[in-house]
């Protein structure tokens, strides 16, 4: 049986497992501490890797577990960083069938019974080796309960005990366990390491495969060197001779990188059916519209990046004719467009998810995104407004003037100014007929307003509900002409409503309101003529003896409802019932 195995295939991800910690790449920091703590002597009595998956965390507790325990070719060794790979105990902890190098998943062990079995079985001496090892994956998994029972052991083990944790949910472990441990945090391993990782497999099994293809790879693992080989391993077994780009691509369901900066770029330029036959024609070749999305987002982080740090497009995993299509993306596009487009191809993930076709749902975003590609920033229309000040007559509010708007004012320019249309030159034209004929114009466009009564029709036609309940419940009028207000406010009255009115009312007439505060003067306001009647029985009330003996008894009491005599014989005379002509006797006879 074990003559089986060992001829058996073995999965890249397993053959090429490092053994020795120069054999880990990527995590070099890690690696000094640890050589400068073993040759020092200083060996904590536990650890805690953590870090994304297939980033070395499990191999990197067996390398430390051999290290410790190394005796050796010659059986006289002590604690190292080089193991030597050829003694018993190297040998049977890289197989993973020491006796005294425990590993636990705690994903299925999380209470605090399988954390007591550990408890009790420290105090034994390690049977054949220096150090008695647990090894405890996905430590995070562990229970309230059973890291608790754990805390003591791990603080004060006994000499040869060592504990080595891992996990990918460090923000989960508790703190007082995090405070017993030496942490170390494995990093995404860069690219370029990355790639030259994958040369030398794809070498050792002296399989072909193209650059670009390793590039893809590559990007797909995310800085999982797991996930790396493991991909490397499908794609050489995927590809019949040399694996193309091509190949992999297929395999791994993406969209050509070159075709997607292409849909990028008609989607730029607002060509919203050539986009959508490029993606019909990349859906058609077997790509998946979420993975197209996706990679157009990954292309507008790209170019935003690029266009922040140019070095940033001296990527490895991206090839030469998309660096200088991306530099010159970059150099054209605004960072707001580029921040438009990624935000709205977010909100498009998750249309796409969620829709029953996603094909479906992707054309729509594709159309959406066209659409407003050529749409101008704020700061062009802020310019073009600016430039360009549109021209019209001013809003005729509802009930004001005769009905016909072709008297009103030009529209303001920014700032609310009306524009002055001078015939004369010099000073003299403009500080003659310029200035009468805008006194005229503002004339003629205040007209509109004759009363008050008109300006909150016109507060009303905007639906501006807060400034219209301000202006009836808050605003006694002091005096009103058009184009000037004066008002005494109510104890409640907003501070500002003055200057708000004022502001909305030049906004809506294209003229100057001046709009202030008196001390005396003022009528009632609106909602008080409104509810005058309401107001005076309210008063008649609150004199009745009985009802000032119970503001007396409930000072926050308020009147809700006031029925008179009149209202009361009113409901006894609709709910009595109606009345007969003459006497009825229930035993005559008809």
């Amino acid at each position: 049986m074990s003559e089986t195995q060992d001829k058996g295939y073995q999965v890249l991800a397993r053959k090429y497992r490092p053994e020795t910690f120069a054999d880990l790449v990527g995590q070099d920091a890690m690696v000094r501490t640890l050589k400068n703590a073993f040759a020092a002597d200083r060996i904590a009595q536990a650890f805690i890797m953590t870090g994304i998956r297939g980033t070395g965390k499990t191999t990197t507790a067996r390398i430390i577990a051999k290290g410790m325990n190394c005796i050796g070719p010659d059986g006289n060794g002590g604690p190292t960083t080089d193991p030597c790979g050829q003694c018993e105990n190297c040998k049977a902890i890289m197989e993973g069938r020491h006796v005294d190098v425990l590993e636990m998943d705690a994903a299925s062990n999380t209470g605090v019974g399988n954390i007591r079995e550990i408890i009790e079985s420290v105090h034994y001496r390690a049977a054949s080796a220096r150090y008695k090892v647990y090894i405890i994956d996905e430590v995070h998994m562990l229970s309230t309960g059973a890291f608790n029972a754990l805390l003591k052991t791990l603080e004060e083990p006994p000499a040869h005990v060592k504990f080595i944790f891992a996990t990918t949910e460090i923000r989960k472990v508790p703190v007082t366990v995090l405070s017993r441990c030496q942490r170390f945090d494995l990093r995404r391993i860069e690219p370029e390491v990355m790639l030259d990782l994958l040369r030398r497999i794809a070498g050792n099994e002296n399989a072909q495969i193209a650059e670009d293809a390793l590039a893809l790879i590559t990007r797909a693992a995310e800085g999982s060197a797991r996930d790396a080989t493991s991909l490397l391993d499908q794609a050489i077994s995927h590809g019949a001779g040399e694996t193309t780009a091509e190949q992999v691509r297929a395999m791994l369901g993406l969209a050509d990188r070159g075709r997607v900066m292409d849909l990028f770029d008609l989607i730029m330029k607002g060509d919203a059916a050539g986009a959508l036959t490029e993606l019909s024609s990349q859906y058609a070749e077997g790509a998946d519209p979420m993975a197209v999305l996706r990679d157009l987002a990954e292309v507008t982080h790209w170019v935003s990046v690029v266009k922040i740090t140019p070095e940033a497009a001296e990527d490895p995993t991206i090839g030469p004719d998309e660096r200088t299509r991306g530099g010159q993306m970059a150099e054209a596009l605004p960072m707001r467009v580029l921040t438009r487009m990624w935000q709205m191809l977010l909100k498009a993930l998750e249309e796409v998810a969620a829709a029953p076709n996603s094909m479906m749902a992707a054309e729509m975003a594709i159309i959406r995104l066209t659409h407003v590609a050529d749409l101008p920033t704020p700061e062009d229309l802020v310019r073009r407004l600016r430039d360009n000040p549109p021209s019209g007559p001013a809003p005729t509010p509802p009930g004001g003037g005769n009905g016909s708007a072709s008297h009103g004012a030009p529209a303001p320019q920014a700032g609310g100014y009306a524009p002055t249309h001078t015939t004369g030159g010099g000073n003299g034209g403009r500080n003659g007929g310029g200035v009468t004929a805008l006194a005229t114009q503002a004339e003629a466009a205040l007209a509109h307003y004759p009363t008050f009564d008109h300006v909150v029709e016109l507060i009303r036609a905007h639906r501006d509900v807060k400034l219209l309940v301000e202006v009836e419940t808050s605003l006694r009028l002091a005096a009103y002409q058009p184009g000037r207000i004066e008002f005494v406010p109510t104890k409640d009255a907003p501070r500002d409503l003055a200057a708000r009115l004022g502001t909305r009312l030049q906004n809506w007439t294209g003229n100057r309101w001046a709009v202030s505060v008196v001390n005396e003067g003022g009528a009632e306001t609106i909602a008080e003529i409104r509810d005058a009647a309401r107001n005076a029985l309210e008063a008649q009330a609150r004199e009745h003896p009985l009802v000032q003996a119970v503001f007396a008894a409930f000072p926050e009491a308020r009147i809700d409802e006031i029925r008179t005599p009149e209202d009361i014989a009113a409901e006894a005379q609709a709910d009595a019932l109606p009345e007969v002509d003459e006497e009825w006797d229930p035993f005559e006879e008809d």
